[in-house]
């Protein structure tokens, strides 16, 4: 646990993190040097662990292959608790443009984690009775531990615990074993800053490290972001140990579009949040309810996604590179194929793309089902791939109703030229981030990311004001300097204002 002075000193040191992670736009060397090409390593790097400040060799000797998801090569390898540092794009796929936002969504927390000496400003009320005031200030936890997904390798971590340190506690970070490598660059960049040894740590691992860090009795405070098995597991886990937990799960997110909406924006906005990064984000668009007759925009829709370029994540001008594995791959070629058997029309079908010079790819091209309905497996599971599903609503109020049946609540966006329109969705939608004409209406960190209903188990949000107050215990302080009366006499009576 470390105290105010030095949270606000950490606050200023994270500023020297921005120029740092700025020129990973140009750069892909680490301090171990050039990154090669996995082909050109005769033997894959181990990935280090930090702990107390120090990059250190695992004992482990079992072994997690990191892999290349645009040639299936093996990029490193994790002994279970291990990992190295690595290109984002090569180990999870995403494009670079798609990288570079990765890193720079995870910076605007960090600028807002900068100003943490105001944000965690207390209470203060003098003269409350009797010469006596009151006062509540807010403290570190002390240790707090953040599990990581695959998609955000570098945003996701720079959600936790830059706000974490900033707010005085000391930090473990668990990434995913898909993609350490970001971690390991993040936490490089923060010692360059000033952080001091101890403060970040970072471990490697699956089930058993997760399952250690919810049982730890030194970690206070877990956030996780992933699917809803795991988040379940561990906020059940977790919470049972009397820690707490933020906890950022699955999503169907939904956009309803009126007959109103301006057609090339709107399509523009679908194709973009419906298909980018794979299909593999949270607030990806999955679900697109017209209201009224959709045949046109269907069609419309079907060719703008025709001309989006798949290709490794390296390559130029790509706008989708690979899904993460082999596994997920087939998840997701399962789930259209129950589509199509369930009475969907198959109108666009990306999943038997060639991509020159990448053969062992995990690639999936954009995907658009329509006449799904709600009792498709499709529709019910979280598909986190490039696949747009297709719905249609008789009324505003209709595609209203599919939206709240379904069980998440992340996101969900209106398309319309209507402020009526607007107005009514924004009260009656049951979702955490709603977006008019926004696709993705993830908040700057100003505010929260808040997610709700089965996409959020907790009752504290990731970063703004309800990331503080996670990272942090209120404590309520009520002092009286005066002299007292001798003689008065014990009184046992409950305290009031007027008694104190």
């Amino acid at each position: 646990m470390l105290p105010l002075k030095f949270s606000i000193q950490r606050a200023r040191n994270l500023k020297a993190l921005k120029p740092s992670i700025f020129a990973l736009r140009s750069s892909y060397y680490f301090s171990t040097g050039v990154v090669e090409p996995s082909s050109s390593l005769r033997s894959p790097p181990r990935v280090p662990n930090l702990i107390g400040g120090k990059f250190v060799d695992s004992q482990s000797s079992s072994t997690i292959d990191v892999i290349n998801p645009a040639t299936q090569e093996v990029v490193s390898q994790l002994p279970d608790i291990d990992k190295l540092a690595m290109n984002i794009t090569t180990e999870q796929g995403k494009t670079l443009k798609d990288a570079h936002g990765d890193v720079f969504r995870g910076l605007e927390v960090v600028e807002h984690a900068c100003g943490m000496a105001t944000l965690q400003m207390g209470e203060y009320v003098p003269n409350v009775a009797n010469g006596i005031d009151t006062f509540s200030i807010r403290e570190p936890l002390g240790v707090c531990a953040g599990i990581c997904p695959f998609n955000f390798p570098a945003m996701i971590p720079l959600w936790m615990f830059p706000v974490a340190v900033t707010c005085g506690n000391t930090f473990v970070l668990k990434p995913s074993e898909k993609d350490p490598g970001a971690s390991i660059i993040l936490a490089e960049l923060a010692m360059e800053a000033g952080l001091p040894n101890g403060v970040l740590n970072i471990v490697h691992g699956t089930n058993d490290v997760v399952n250690a860090i919810c049982d730890d009795d030194d970690i206070r405070a877990i956030s996780f972001v992933g699917s809803n098995t795991a988040g379940m597991h561990i906020y059940s886990r977790a919470s049972a140990k009397g820690k707490r937990v933020q906890s950022n799960m699955g999503a169907k997110n939904h956009a309803i579009v009126l007959p109103d909406a301006n057609t090339d924006a709107t399509l523009n906005a679908l194709v973009a949040a419906g298909f980018g990064a794979a299909g593999q984000r949270c607030m990806a668009l999955s679900t697109v309810v017209f209201v009224g007759d959709s045949h046109s925009w269907e069609n419309k829709l079907v060719e703008l996604a025709k001309s989006l370029k798949v290709n490794a994540g390296t390559e130029p001008d790509v706008d989708l590179g690979p899904v993460i594995s082999k596994q997920a791959k087939e998840r997701v070629c399962k789930l259209i194929q129950s589509g199509v058997e369930s009475g969907a029309r198959l109108l666009l079908d990306g999943r038997n793309i060639v991509v020159p010079g990448y053969k062992d790819g995990n690639f999936i091209g954009p995907t658009i089902l329509s006449g799904v309905t709600a009792d498709m497996d499709c529709y019910k599971e979280e598909i986190f791939g490039p696949v747009l599903l297709c719905m249609k609503a008789d009324s505003f109020e209709e595609a209203i109703h599919i939206v709240n049946r379904n069980k998440y609540g992340n996101g969900s966006s209106l398309f319309t030229a209507s402020g009526a329109a607007a107005r009514k969705f924004q009260t009656e939608i049951e979702a955490g981030q709603v977006g008019i004409n926004v696709p993705i209406p993830v908040p700057l960190p100003f505010f929260s990311f808040t997610g709700s209903k089965a996409s959020f188990a907790g009752d504290l949000n990731f970063y703004g004001k309800a990331g503080v107050n996670f990272y942090t215990q209120i404590k309520t302080i009520t002092q009286q300097w005066k002299d007292l009366p001798g003689g008065s006499g014990v009184s046992l009576a409950m305290p009031t204002s007027q008694k104190l």
